[in-house]
């Protein structure tokens, strides 16, 4: 399989060590939706990233379809998202909150980058900050609801990796302060040291996908 995007998206990033995880080998095209948004457009017309390219030649978009996928490709026993009941309700609760925090500190980064400073809106990243701070709050009040164990059961899920690869990303890219976190700081800290993580380190040059 072939996986397009870099690893300075959150997005893509989570699918990549979810690949790591699962034992799926993959070649991955760091391209980026700037520069390379002719050659992506040639896998998905969006022209978005991740984009995942099975063997057959199909190719899927959004990272929540790519972790379905993964997930069912499989099998429940291996999955990364809990297969029913509360744990599968909860994962999905946590990941929702990771992936509001990358969406709103990748919205916060590209005003940041791509607009020149008089045109930046700094009442419309304000509010992205709050919100970014609002939903960091409940994953760190679930961190320290389970200090030194995973978020959800007694195993690494989809909950710690999404939550992982979003707080990576705003600390890299927006700077925000671990010490105003220390749960999720630590818990990401420790999930950093993994293998699966560590083979997508973040390049924090300016995030350009």
């Amino acid at each position: 399989m072939i996986l397009i995007g870099m690893f300075d998206s959150p997005f893509v990033r989570r699918v990549a060590v979810s690949m790591n995880l699962l034992g799926l080998p993959f070649e991955h095209r760091n391209w980026s939706v700037g520069r390379d948004q002719a050659a992506i457009r040639e896998y998905n017309p969006l022209g978005r990233v991740p984009t995942l390219v099975l063997d057959d030649g199909t190719s899927l978009c959004d990272s929540f379809a790519l972790l379905d996928y993964l997930d069912q490709f499989v099998g429940p026993g291996r999955a990364l998202l809990p297969p029913t009941g509360l744990e599968r309700r909860d994962a999905l609760q946590l990941m929702a909150l990771a992936s509001g925090v990358a969406e709103k500190g990748v919205l916060q980064a590209y005003e940041r980058i791509f607009r020149p400073a008089e045109r930046q809106h700094q009442p419309w990243v304000d509010r992205c900050a709050e919100q970014m701070h609002g939903a960091l709050a409940l994953l760190e009040l679930a961190c320290a609801a389970k200090p030194g164990d995973w978020l959800i059961g007694e195993r690494l899920t989809q909950a710690d990796v999404s939550t992982v690869t979003a707080w990576t990303f705003v600390v890299g890219a927006l700077q925000v302060s671990e010490s105003a976190y220390p749960a999720l700081a630590g818990h990401a800290r420790r999930c950093e040291l993994l293998p699966a993580f560590a083979d997508s380190r973040l390049d924090f040059s300016p995030p350009t996908a």
